[in-house]
C-alpha cells in the first residue's frame, strides 16, 4: 500500500480562538515526512505545498508494481480490442476506422474518440510516423494529455474537521469506499467520525456500522431519522472532538428520482449550516461498468451538488475503462481515486500515466 493523501496545515482564522495544539501523531511504518516550506503565521497563509507523505523506495516500488499488475489485470477487457490494434497493422484509414470502433466499444464516448482520432491523424502527418508502435505510443501520449487533467491530489488538514459529502446510485459501491477511504485515512494519522445519512436503502445503516467497527471508527445513526439531520449532529460531534475526518454516506438515488436529487441539497445545504463552508469535499462515487450512465450521473449530480471529485470503482474486469476519456471532455470533475477489487489496496490514486499504459501496454 502507498500513499495517496496529502496534509495542509489549517490556516489560522483571526475570527475564531486558535485552536489548541494537539501533538503530531505517530506515523504509520514505512511512512516518512516529505519536508514542507514552514507555516508563517504573519504571512496569513499556507505554504505553497501540502505536507505529503511517501513510502520508503522500496516498499513504494514493490506497491507500485502490485498495483500496476492488478490495473493491468483489472482493465484487460477495456485494453484487448485497443492494444491489439496495432500489433503488425499498416498505418490507413482501416487502422484508424478499428481504432474508432474500439473506443467507443470501450465508451469513451463520440467525444472523445473524435477528439482522440483527429489529433493522432495531427501526430502522424506532423511527426511523419509510419509504423504501428510509433502511432501507438503517439496515442499514449494524447489519451495521457486528455486525462492529466483528472488528476487532483486529495488534501487533508486545510479545514477541522474536514467535512465529506459522498453520493452515488445504489450498487455502486458508495459504501464500501468510505469504509476504504476511513481505513486509509487512519493509517495516515487522521481521525475518522461517519454519518449514517443513506436511511433511504435498507441495511445501509447497518453496513456502515459493521465498517465503523471493523475500523474501530466511531458513526453518527440515528434510526428512521431525517438524514440532514443526522449529517448535522456529525459535523457538531466532529468539531466538537476535535475530529479530523467527517465523512457523510448519503442514500444512494437515481439522478432521475428529483425528489430525492432534492433531499440531497437539502442535505448539503444542513451541513453548511453546521459548519461555513462544509462539505469542503462533494463527492460521487460511480461503477466504472456503467459507461457512458457514468457520464449521465457525473452530470446530474454536478448539475444539483457541484461535485469536488469522483471516485470510480468496480473497474477490474469492466470492458468500459474509456468512460474517463468521455469525462474528461464532457465534464471534467477530479478523479480521486480509482478502485479494481475488494481490498483495501485496491483503491489507490488517479494517475493518469498509470491508467494509460494499464490500457494500453
Amino acid at each position: 500500500m502507498f500513499s495517496f493523501f496529502k496534509k495542509k496545515p489549517v490556516t489560522p482564522d483571526a475570527a475564531t480562538p486558535a485552536p489548541v495544539p494537539v501533538p503530531a501523531p505517530a506515523l504509520p511504518p514505512a511512512l516518512s515526512p516529505v519536508s514542507s516550506p514552514a507555516f508563517d503565521p504573519a504571512a496569513g497563509h499556507p505554504p505553497a505545498e501540502p505536507l505529503s507523505f511517501e513510502m520508503e523506495t522500496a516498499p513504494r516500488l514493490a506497491a507500485k508494481q502490485s498495483w500496476m499488475s492488478r490495473l493491468k489485470a483489472g482493465l484487460s477487457k477495456t485494453s484487448a480490442n485497443l492494444s491489439v490494434l496495432f500489433v503488425g497493422a499498416r498505418i490507413d484509414d482501416d487502422l484508424y476506422d478499428e481504432l474508432e470502433g474500439a473506443l467507443l466499444m470501450a465508451d469513451a464516448g463520440i467525444d472523445a474518440t473524435q477528439y482522440l482520432l483527429d489529433a493522432l491523424k495531427r501526430r502522424v502527418k506532423d511527426d511523419k510516423l509510419l509504423d504501428a508502435a510509433a502511432v501507438k505510443v503517439a496515442l499514449k501520449e494524447l489519451m495521457i494529455d486528455l486525462l492529466r487533467p483528472l488528476e487532483k491530489g486529495f488534501e487533508l488538514g486545510r479545514h477541522q474537521p474536514t467535512v465529506m459529502m459522498i453520493s452515488g446510485v445504489n450498487g455502486a459501491g458508495k459504501t464500501t469506499t468510505i469504509g476504504k477511504l476511513a481505513k486509509h485515512m487512519q493509517a495516515h494519522g487522521q481521525s475518522v467520525l461517519l454519518a449514517a445519512g443513506d436511511t433511504f436503502r435498507a441495511a445501509a445503516r447497518e453496513q456502515l456500522m459493521v465498517w465503523g467497527q471493523r475500523n474501530d471508527v466511531t458513526v453518527v445513526s440515528q434510526a428512521s431519522c431525517d438524514p440532514a439531520a443526522v449529517s448535522y449532529d456529525a459535523v457538531q460531534s466532529g468539531k466538537a472532538k476535535g475530529t479530523n475526518v467527517v465523512m457523510i454516506d448519503t442514500a444512494g438515488r437515481l439522478p432521475t428520482q428529483l425528489h430525492l436529487m432534492a433531499e440531497l441539497q437539502k442535505i448539503q445545504r444542513v451541513i453548511g449550516k453546521g459548519m461555513d463552508g462544509a462539505p469542503h469535499e462533494t463527492l460521487l462515487v460511480i461503477d466504472g461498468n456503467t459507461g457512458q450512465n457514468a457520464l449521465a450521473q457525473v452530470k446530474a449530480f454536478d448539475d444539483a451538488l457541484g461535485l469536488t471529485g469522483l471516485i470510480i470503482t468496480k473497474l477490474d474486469g469492466t470492458a468500459k475503462g474509456g468512460v474517463l476519456a468521455a469525462i474528461a471532455r464532457v465534464r471534467p470533475v477530479p478523479v480521486y481515486f480509482i478502485g479494481i477489487g475488494e481490498q483495501i489496496e485496491d483503491l489507490q490514486p488517479f494517475d493518469a500515466t498509470e491508467f494509460v499504459e494499464a490500457l494500453l501496454g
